[in-house]
């Protein structure tokens, strides 16, 4: 017998999750089938804790009126597919804490092509909705689910704390728009752990607002620590940090990362008009195969919500830390450019072997408006990076407080 089970409890006044799974109809039943089975409704529940067991494959309907709609993200000022809200989450949540969202790799299948189609083709009115946001939260986890297919972003944790993400499969075609897999946003004490991530866009985007409105709801992103991902995206990063940083990211730590057939390594994304800073960035242990770049720094996204962003509100990029780094089958191996009137400082990069691929770019590194130094990279940088003996980058020692804490047991069996 095969159950799917949720377990809910009241939450405080302002807590609630728009939990509009299949799963929902389970509560009280128990699927007694081997056979996978789908279910759509479009009711809403008050959910504190998800569990899904294994065999279970859930869809969410693709009508657009099954969906409730949110103003934009206060940090974002619009929606991103469109100037006016958004849809919800499949599942949403806003204002909890103590949040397990869990089962044993039992699948969550958003039906994306209906929103690709529609997005590319221009008829959005409305941001297309995520598989999972959590905003306003404390001690959240999500752990061991499949996540197939979401309209846009995957899991998107926003103005919360004490964040735990692990064992996730995330799977989206290469091409699809914008599948990003983890997102942090604006968010602090967040662990990332042993996920699987197969994206058309970034596997992981560590993002806190958006220009004028991120740097006015001065929200950052801090203490992060990433390890054990494996991720595939050959248009996108396999961390990126950024565009969207206006409330500032600092002390994001990644090791033991596995890159293949992917756009670049850790992409740092920013722009004149998001102020805020990228800053206290470590990055150690990654193995790399099939890349078009191994360090890339855009310092001219072009990306903005409106035209009320201030030119002059420069982004602050130091402290950036790379180390340990395999590559083989690469294009390029370094494009990092900052602003003319804006010097990223603080690069350092040591014990990097790239093997390129048989027809790579001719210049291997594209510097500009950047100052660090390397130690033992090969090919060997650009001026800007000069080589100094014996450096060994950064990479800090402690352990973030996120990192012990346990995951939690969600169960709640029910009678046959």
């Amino acid at each position: 017998m095969t159950q799917c089970i949720i377990r809910c409890k009241q939450s405080h006044a302002h807590g609630k999750v728009w939990a509009k799974l299949a799963l929902i109809v389970a509560i009280l039943v128990s699927i007694q089938s081997a056979e996978s089975r789908t279910w759509t409704t479009p009711d809403q529940i008050q959910c504190h804790q998800i569990h899904e067991q294994e065999g279970i494959n859930c869809r969410k309907h693709k009508k657009e009126a099954d969906w409730p709609v949110l103003p934009p993200l206060p940090s974002y000022g619009r929606g991103r597919d469109a100037p006016a809200g958004r849809f919800a989450s499949l599942i949403f949540g806003t204002h909890l804490n103590d949040v397990v969202v869990t089962g044993a790799n039992g699948t969550i299948d958003g039906q994306g092509q209906y929103w690709w189609d529609k997005f590319k083709k221009q008829q959005l009115k409305l941001t297309r909705p995520y598989l999972i946001e959590l905003m306003y939260s404390n001690d959240v986890q999500i752990f061991n689910l499949t996540l197939v297919n979401s309209p846009s972003w995957n899991v998107h944790p926003v103005y919360s704390s004490n964040v735990i993400v692990q064992g996730l499969t995330i799977l989206a075609p290469t091409n699809s728009p914008n599948t990003d897999g983890i997102n942090p946003d604006s968010c602090k004490n967040v662990r990332i752990e042993d996920n699987y991530i197969v994206s058309g866009d970034d596997c992981i985007a560590i993002k806190s607002g958006w220009d004028e409105y991120g740097i006015q709801f001065g929200m950052p992103t801090e203490h992060v620590i990433i390890r054990r991902l494996t991720c595939i995206s050959p248009d996108s990063a396999t961390i990126a940090l950024g565009s969207e940083m206006s409330g500032g990211i600092s002390d994001v730590r990644a090791e033991d990362i596995t890159a293949i057939n992917t756009e670049s390594a850790v992409r740092i994304k920013t722009a004149a008009g998001r102020g805020a800073y990228v800053k206290d960035i470590f990055v150690q242990k990654m193995q790399l195969h099939t890349m078009k770049y191994v360090f890339w720094i855009s310092g001219n996204y072009k990306s903005h919500p409106d035209d009320r962003y201030d030119p002059k509100a420069l982004p602050i990029i130091d402290n950036i830390n790379y180390r340990d780094i395999n590559a083989v089958d690469v294009k390029q191996t370094g494009s990092l450019a900052g602003l003319p009137d804006d010097i990223f400082k603080g690069i350092c990069i040591s014990n990097v072997t790239v093997a390129l691929s048989q027809n790579p770019k001719k210049v291997q590194w594209n510097c500009t408006d950047v100052q660090g130094v390397t130690s033992g990279v090969k090919p060997r940088a650009c001026h800007l990076l000069p080589e100094q003996t014996g450096v060994t980058c950064q990479f800090p020692s402690d352990r973030l407080p996120v990192e012990d804490v346990q995951l939690k047991i969600c169960h709640a069996p029910l009678s046959s």
